[in-house]
């Protein structure tokens, strides 16, 4: 039975039929079930009032590549805002997709994710746009792949999007570091084992392990998440033993 549903995400895209498959797999589908959050594809074309339903035009002053028209888009989103809409557009230029911007979305009860493309929008449709956001500093052919990742990223942090063995708590970003290794069975993989601790059943040393993995990880590959990281005295501690001490085996 479907619950009270947390989230309205409406998608304005040239090319809606890209986002079926992603969406009829994994949680982002099991969220859709429960009414956790409800996904409305809209085709931009629909608000193209000519009788091609062109979408984009020639720049003005000259130069490569179409631009996609403002009428077009102000009125998609127009058509879509709510009193409390995000709008949202993905962008090349625009804030960098993180864990904490993540958390700001999922906050929201309803996102408008316009999906861009050519050369990109005409710059009078941005007064319909609240932010912009960019999932990295490379160049896609749209903005439906962007589009994908903010949504799968926001709906599972929506209460009730995963189920009880799958937690949001525990994963790479969502404290501030790279998530801690995993293991599973069997214990010994050509020649490969399970570290000791995590087969000791000594709760206390696995957690203080979990942590002292996650923070020498986060150094190693992303120490830049450590520059405006608020230490607690364990992690202080967990962290001066990274530095000051060799170790030839993650488990030891």
């Amino acid at each position: 039975m479907k619950g009270k549903v947390h989230m309205q995400i409406d998608i304005l895209s040239l090319f809606p039929e890209m986002f079926v498959s992603p969406f009829e797999s994994s949680i982002v589908k099991r969220a859709r079930e429960k009414g956790v959050v409800n996904i409305n594809l809209i085709n931009l074309r629909d608000f193209a009032r000519d009788r091609h339903q062109q979408v984009d035009d020639y720049p003005y002053g000259g130069g490569a590549g179409m631009v996609m028209k403002a009428d077009v888009i102000m009125r998609a989103v127009k058509a879509v805002r709510k009193e409390h809409s995000q709008v949202i557009y993905l962008s090349p230029r625009g804030r960098p997709l993180s864990q904490a911007l993540v958390r700001e979305l999922a906050a929201a009860s309803h996102l408008v994710l316009l999906c861009g493309h050519y050369e990109g929008i005409d710059e009078r449709a941005y007064t319909v746009i609240d932010q912009e956001v960019s999932i990295g500093d490379y160049v896609l052919t749209g903005g439906e792949i962007p589009a994908m990742v903010v949504t799968d990223a926001v709906i599972r942090l929506l209460p009730g999007a995963l189920g009880a063995e799958e937690s949001p708590e525990e994963e790479s970003f969502t404290g501030g570091l790279l998530e801690y290794p995993h293991y599973t069975r069997p214990q010994e993989v050509e020649g490969l084992k399970v570290p000791e601790v995590l087969i000791s059943g000594h709760h206390q040393n696995i957690e203080r392990w979990r942590k002292k993995q996650a923070l020498k990880r986060t150094l190693l590959q992303r120490p830049d998440l450590l520059l405006e990281r608020n230490f607690d005295e364990e992690e202080r501690q967990l962290l001066m033993e990274i530095i000051f001490t060799r170790e030839e085996h993650d488990g030891q």
